[in-house]
């Protein structure tokens, strides 16, 4: 029995989420104030892109964890139209703030206007063109309290290298659809949620964080830095 995969090994509790029970989970949300449906509403005007967008009850998650570790520096890889850089601005203690890096002026003018309808525009600061290029030109010293990543996929990997030794001792650092609706559980997964799998080995054996992935949305990973 010891040699068995933990899912075999021990009875599963996980549970089927039905359309009643989806709508239960929500329901124990936070719910989404004005700016937040407005911003819902303008993004699902985009199309087939706003399914990039972050679900609301993910949004309040984000906004308890920034608040739980007092976060004051908060790094986010991938703006979109900024439901998930409102929630983060939402968590910050007074005076912290929210970088966040995007390579669309298209989306995060849409961001933008929401930031300024929430009060919290002057705790993002917004960066345009490629984000490896941006993060490897930020201090090289443990100063992150949080770190959220949500954009390319296959980009995974290199934001997580040159992050981790940015966050503090202590730090969390996340990660979005890390389950890839499923595909990064197959061992023949390709493009994007092989890209996904491959980032989860490289956070699973990274000795330098210990970290869950948990069932959030399409998978969120939660990783906290260790001590030195």
């Amino acid at each position: 029995m010891a040699n068995l995969p933990l899912a075999t090994s021990q009875t599963a509790k996980n549970v089927e989420l039905t359309p009643a029970v989806h709508a239960y989970l929500l329901a124990q949300a936070e719910p989404p104030t004005a700016v937040q449906r407005d911003l819902i509403a303008r993004t699902q005007t985009l199309g087939g892109p706003a399914e990039m967008q972050i679900p609301h009850e993910q949004a309040v998650f984000l906004t308890l964890i920034g608040k739980l570790i007092g976060a004051r520096h908060i790094v986010e890889v991938g703006t979109f139209t900024g439901y998930s850089t409102l929630a983060l601005a939402l968590g910050l203690v007074p005076g912290g703030t929210v970088t966040t890096f995007d390579v669309s002026e298209e989306w995060t003018r849409i961001a933008q206007d929401a930031w300024r309808a929430a009060g919290v525009a002057d705790r993002i600061d917004l960066r345009l063109g490629p984000a490896a290029e941006h993060l490897r030109a930020l201090p090289q010293l443990p100063w992150v309290d949080l770190v959220f990543i949500d954009a390319d996929k296959p980009g995974y990997s290199t934001y997580w290298q040159e992050l981790v030794p940015r966050v503090r001792p202590g730090g969390l650092l996340l990660a979005d659809n890390v389950l890839y609706a499923g595909e990064a559980a197959d061992q023949d997964a390709t493009g994007n949620a092989s890209a996904i799998r491959a980032f989860n080995t490289i956070v699973r054996d990274d000795p330098r964080v210990e970290s869950v992935l948990l069932p959030i949305a399409d998978g969120l990973t939660l990783a906290r830095k260790r001590e030195p």
